[in-house]
This record gives C-alpha cells, structure tokens and sequence, in this order.
C-alpha cells in the first residue's frame, strides 16, 4: 500500500485486515476448502476486531467508510482466502440494496446486527434460468392483506444457508417486465423459506452456495423495501455497480497471495544449481504479474473513490474494474501454478486453492462477457452523445 494515498484510516484498516488475514484466516483455509463448511470462527474473529460494518454508515452502527475502505479489507482477506473474502464481502452485497432503497426505519432495523456482526444477509436475484439476464427471473410475490407471498426458487445464494436475512428479489407486477420488480427482506425461519441444494463447487467452498425455496412464504409488507413496488430491478442494478469493485478487490488479493507464494518458493527452489528465481525467464513472469496486479489494484481503487464520490454514472467504471481484476487474477493464478511446476498440481501446496478460487470471480456479479457489454454500450452512449 502507498500510504501516501491513503487515509489514516484506511491505513488502520488495512492493517488490522491484514493481521486478522495472517493469523485467523491463513491457518485455517486449507480445512474449510476440505470440510466445505462455514467458518463461524473467522466470522467471529472479524465480528470481535469491529470490521463487520465497514461500508454502513454510523448512524445506523456501522463505521461509516465508503466502497474503497471495504475493497482494502477485502482485498486483505482474499489474499488469505478467497472463500473468506468473498463471505465477508457479501454482506455488503446484500446490505447494499437496503442502503439504496430501504426507508430510514427499515435502514435502522436491519442495518445495525449487519454492521456488529451479530447478523448476516445475503443476496437473493439470481434463478436457474435467470441469471445474466436477471430481468426474466420469474419468482413471484403477491400481495394479499397486509402481506405478501412469495412463491419460487433462486439459485447461487451465497451465504444464505448461515444468513439470517435474505435480500429477495420478486415480481410483483408480470406486466411491467423488469419494471415490475420488487425486493424485501425474508428473515430465516419465516415459514415457506428453505434452503436447498448447496452447491459443491471448484472453488470459494469456506462459504456456502445454496439454492433457496419460497413456497407460499408470507413477509410481511413492511419488507418491501421502500415500501413501493417495482423498485427492485433498479436497487439490484445500483447495487452490482456498487458491489463489483468489491469483487474485483478478491480477484486483486487472490492474485496479490498467490504472486506472494509464488516469489517465496522460486527463491527457495533450485533446479541446475541455482535458484529458480536467478533465470530471466522466471523474473520476467514475475514482473508482469506484480505490474498487472498494481494496475489492477488501483483502477478497483479508482471505480471505488468515483463510487464514494457520490457520482450517478458509475456503470462502465465498476464494470471496467471488474472485468479488468478478475481477468488478471485468473491469468496471474494458473501462471503462479506454472511456476511451482508439478507441485502447482498437487494439494500439498495452496497454490492451486488460488486458482480454484479466482475462476469465479469472472462469473459471478455479472459475467465478464456482461462487463464488456456494459462497457462497450456506454461507449457508445457517450460517443452519440458527443456527436449531437
């Protein structure tokens, strides 16, 4: 970190992530990528060193930082695990839609066991058959007194068989498309809410991925966030655009831990009577692998100050972070692989975790192919605009 750019604060924070990182997180991240169960210890851990409400204003108990603030932490976490990065992070993920959309006594009755770590959230948009295109999702919500009633299914819950809330996006007007859209909040143990399948995945298994099923599952009204329907879809939008650098701070630290495991252990192996870091070829990797990951690292930075700027326009910056990370720290992974040769195979070493955890980070949050449409059709926009 170039402490020159940075606040106090976020100089704090990165240091207080980082030893958390070292001496709770690093130990313990080859046992959750076995077991595949959550790691309440950690949560705790991050829960005691007051870094559950990084990104929720004080007011509502947070520590009232901005998006940058939380992509330090995150980026510290990942470069110990990426599963851990990524359940720390998703509460901002599902919190978020609160934060942009929820009226000042929903804010103020969610909001504040989020930011002590007493409570967690998770993000309900994704389905089996909507995924990119989130829009077509087809869970529904019907109101009916002071009620609604949600029937359906989402799919990729991260977090939601430990969460004790869940953000859920329904469709409350068919009509409308995308503009008949609508999220509340569903507290674990509201009945018609269950979990599903989880998910036995590649990578990220320190946390849950599980399937989630609403069967004539009643919320109350006061759950629709805002209090007004047809919301949803544009809270979802705001809030991906606003959680992407967080994604993207992952992929900065997984690719940041495996560079760093890669450079101790060419120092250290010798083939031909030498180091395997004296050969140019091995220095060079090294080389373009620690220039990507700090270009990467601080175009995250930028999208996330352009974020905390309280700028409208944040689309093609977020999507441009995004895509640009994920993209790094899947090349930067499988070429660390490459320079533990054999042993990059094999489980005795983590490298190959890195790997496994960094492939995701181009799929979720809106795939890299999305992030590319995103960009590209701003371009666009900008280019007619300028030629009025």
């Amino acid at each position: 970190m170039i402490e020159d750019l940075y606040t106090p604060t976020q100089i704090e924070l990165y240091e207080r992530a980082r030893h958390l990182a070292e001496t709770v997180m690093r130990p313990v991240a080859a046992k959750y990528d076995v077991e595949q169960t959550y790691p309440w210890e950690v949560q705790h851990a991050i829960r005691d060193a007051g870094l559950s409400g990084v990104w929720i204003p004080e007011e509502y108990g947070g520590m009232g930082a901005g998006v940058l603030d939380l992509c330090i932490v995150v980026e510290e976490f990942s470069r110990a695990c990426g599963g851990m990065g990524v359940g720390f992070a998703v509460n901002a993920l599902g919190s978020f839609p609160i934060l942009v959309g929820g009226t000042d006594e929903q804010k103020k009755r969610w909001l504040p066991p989020i930011a002590s770590g007493e409570k967690l959230i998770a993000f309900g948009l994704s389905e089996k058959e909507a995924g990119s295109d989130a829009g077509s999702m087809k869970t529904l919500a019907e109101r009916d007194g002071v009620e609604y009633v949600i029937n359906g299914e989402k799919k990729w819950n991260t977090n939601g068989a430990v969460a004790s809330f869940n953000t859920v996006f329904a469709v409350t007007n068919p009509e409308r498309g995308a503009r008949g859209i609508s999220a509340f909040i569903v507290e674990d143990g509201t009945p018609g809410y269950r979990v599903g399948k989880h998910e036995d995945k590649m990578g990220i298994r320190a946390v849950p991925v599980v399937e989630i099923h609403l069967e004539n599952c009643r919320v109350p009204a006061s759950n629709l966030l805002g209090e007004a329907e047809g919301q949803g879809f544009k809270q979802a939008m705001i809030t991906l655009d606003r959680a992407r650098p967080g994604v993207a701070a992952q992929a900065v630290g997984l690719a940041q831990g495996a560079l760093d495991l890669a450079t101790e252990y060419t120092r250290e192996r010798e083939q031909f009577g030498q180091s395997v870091s004296a050969f140019q070829g091995i220095q060079w990797m090294l080389a373009d692998m620690a220039t990507q990951i700090e270009a990467a690292r601080q175009l995250v930075h930028t999208a996330a100050r352009t974020i905390d700027s309280g700028r409208k326009s944040i689309s093609k910056i977020s999507a441009m972070c995004k895509l640009m990370a994920t993209d790094t720290a899947m090349k930067v992974t499988t070429d660390c692989v490459q320079l533990f040769g054999g042993y990059g195979y094999c489980k005795d070493y983590p490298i190959e975790k890195y790997m496994r955890d960094a492939k995701i980070t181009q799929i979720y949050e809106g795939t890299n192919q999305i992030q590319r449409l995103v960009i590209a059709r701003s371009l666009l926009r900008e280019a007619a605009a300028a030629g009025k």
